[in-house]
């Protein structure tokens, strides 16, 4: 205990100055802003010099056990029940999960650029077959794996900058949104399920508008053996929780690209939570996920940050019921 407290002591010392900003601290962990500072102040995770002027600056050991922090929390754990932990044992904590989770091998084809340039060209023609055939290429070319993972994300995110910059419209984003979307969705309808396979429902929550990420975590799911419930975008809480029910779900992933209104998601996920009850596990993902994550993580909802997390999950979900 003594040693934690060393570590969040508040030291005025004039190192504060070559400390890191919070900034800093949130491109070198991965956590926003808004979740270190929830950790920081209301769990006492760590406590940050102060500059002679007042301002927080981190250290580097503050680095590192956020960093730390991070791991055990997508591990499962909630914030509240590793705060307190001096840095030894978070660290051995964090080994300890590490060396239980399933491995799942990274694969490391890369995204095409040719093929990625040629799917861009079809989008900007509007050519939505052509794009199709470009889609099918990268699929018999790379593998459904190294599809769903990187090259359909990157597509997406190519596209979203094209449009945030004016170079796309949303006939565009329309079209390359509905044609990547068949093509997932076919994969997955091509992976036979066993019967006595576990059920997932996929889907995105009420006031996210975006199908291709759930589209992509119910073919991860797929081809992890799930047999997967798809009910795509926009589904309030209440449906979500009732189909779950129905379909005997054995856990629910939903994906979050961008939602406007952030109170409404998180009515909607606590109430979800609840209505699951604490034998269904709730995973999510996407990169509106971070804004939200540390009210997330109290509430049990596991976040996966990529693809491979989600199917790390699926997998420990899977050994967990044998």
């Amino acid at each position: 205990m003594l040693s934690v407290m060393n570590e969040r002591k508040s030291k005025p010392e004039n190192g504060a100055s070559k400390g890191h900003p919070i900034s800093v601290v949130a491109m070198r962990t991965g956590l926003s802003r808004d979740v270190l500072r929830v950790w920081e102040r209301r769990y006492a995770a760590v406590e940050p010099m102060r500059t002679p002027g007042g301002q927080r600056r981190y250290s580097d050991a503050h680095v590192h056990r956020f960093r730390l922090l991070a791991s055990a929390t997508r591990h499962g754990r909630t914030i509240s029940q590793v705060a307190h932990l001096d840095t030894d044992a978070l660290a051995r904590l964090v080994a300890e999960d590490d060396a239980a989770l399933p491995r799942v091998v990274p694969n490391p084809t890369p995204v095409d650029a040719r093929g990625m340039d040629a799917a861009l060209a079809a989008i900007v023609a509007l050519d939505a077959p052509a794009l199709d055939a470009q889609l099918r290429r990268a699929i018999a070319r790379d593998g459904v794996l190294p599809f769903i993972e990187k090259t359909a994300p990157a597509l997406m995110r190519a596209v979203g900058d094209g449009w945030v910059s004016g170079r796309l419209s949303i006939a565009h984003e329309h079209l390359a949104s509905a044609t990547v979307l068949a093509v997932i969705l076919e994969t997955v309808r091509a992976v036979p399920a066993s019967p006595s396979a576990p059920r997932v429902l996929v889907a995105s929550p009420s006031g996210e508008r975006h199908a291709v990420g759930a589209a992509l975590a119910a073919a991860a799911a797929a081809l992890e053996g799930w047999a997967v419930v798809y009910l795509g975008a926009d589904v309030p809480a209440a449906d979500i929780a009732t189909a779950a029910a129905a379909t005997g779900a054995q856990a629910v992933a939903l994906s979050i690209v961008y939602v406007e209104d952030w109170s409404h998601l998180l009515a909607e996920l606590r109430e979800l939570r609840d209505q699951l009850g604490a034998s269904v596990p709730l995973l999510i993902g996407g990169a509106g996920t971070a804004q939200v994550a540390s009210e997330l993580h109290e509430r049990g909802i596991h976040i996966c940050a990529s693809m491979a997390e989600l199917r790390t999950a699926l997998v420990r979900e899977a050994l967990a019921r044998e």
